[in-house]
């Protein structure tokens, strides 16, 4: 028996570990710049939220000079970054406990959602989603709160959904739309971080998503 049937997963910190990819990415758009990056760790706080938004937060350029930095970016993560990457531990082992308990799993992410596509078909993950929801390559729709928005409409009535993410984002999209959350503690969010967003649940692993979702 399940408590939730319907899982939403963020991607980036939750299911996958993308930070060489994505650090990659932005020291190449920095670099055009004429800004070099002395420690890659200090960049982990692009991922996650949108990236027009941190270009603008953690560098101070103006909207017109983020969005030729997310162009930069893109260049790179395109064609290289986006396979630097890797599955983080747990997850395919989770993802097919969910289904085999015949829970629908629902990937929202922040990421574009052609780049989201690329990656779960890289690691063999799109067998397991039922629909992907990620933000629109012209920027249109890029907060995670109106990602899930988009989601759950899609769902049927009835359903019983719970987000499953790693940052203070995923947590208040769930929020934002009154549904119940898990933070993760396996990608970049802490765990205060987690908690004073009000999320449901946090737990240290993918694996240990189970016992929440799962009642025995």
């Amino acid at each position: 028996m399940v408590r939730f049937d319907t899982v939403l997963f963020d991607l980036d910190g939750t299911l996958t570990d993308p930070s060489l990819g994505i650090t990659n990415s932005i020291m190449h758009a920095l670099a055009k710049r004429g800004i070099t990056v002395a420690e890659r760790s200090s960049l982990y706080k692009f991922i996650g939220p949108p990236l027009l938004d941190s270009f603008q937060k953690y560098c101070g350029f103006s909207v017109d000079e983020s969005k030729a930095a997310v162009a930069d970016y893109r260049e790179y993560f395109s064609t290289r970054g986006l396979f630097e990457n890797s599955l983080l531990d747990g997850c395919e082992e989770t993802l097919q406990t969910l289904k085999d308990a015949g829970c629908r799993l629902v990937l929202c992410t922040s990421k574009p959602e052609p780049y989201a596509l690329r990656i779960l078909e890289h690691f063999g993950l799109l067998r397991f989603f039922c629909s992907v929801w990620g933000a629109t390559m012209d920027g249109r729709l890029s907060r995670k709160d109106e990602i899930m928005a988009e989601a759950l409409k899609d769902l049927p009535a009835g359903c019983t959904p719970v987000m499953v993410g790693d940052r203070h984002h995923d947590i208040d999209g769930a929020c934002a739309n009154g549904i119940p959350s898990i933070g993760v503690l396996c990608g970049f969010g802490s765990e205060k971080e987690l908690r004073d967003s009000g999320a449901s649940f946090v737990v240290r692993g993918l694996r240990d998503i189970l016992p929440v979702v799962i009642e025995n």
